[in-house]
């Protein structure tokens, strides 16, 4: 999974696409999953950074994460996996 390239990020979590003029805010651990997911961190490595770092358990964290990729994947803000694999 990987970020679009053309998603600008900046660090108070505003992101936009300027291919749709569509622009989103995220939470500071928004911006931090999101971070990792530019630095080609695995999920099994964004969870336990996250985990490590705030207190909440595997569940919870797998859930949001999940909700989390759903919405950027849902708004076309990452690679699908076959994009990524092409």
């Amino acid at each position: 999974m990987k970020l679009r390239k053309n998603v600008a990020v900046s660090e108070a979590g505003l992101l936009f696409n300027p291919v749709t003029g569509e622009s989103f805010s995220v939470n500071p651990i928004g911006v931090e999953i999101l971070n990792m997911v530019r630095e080609d961190k695995s999920p099994d490595q964004i969870s336990k950074a996250i985990l490590s770092k705030y207190s909440t358990d595997r569940d919870t964290f797998e859930k949001d994460y999940h909700d989390f990729i759903g919405i950027l994947e849902h708004h076309n803000l990452i690679e699908s996996h076959e994009e990524t694999k092409a």
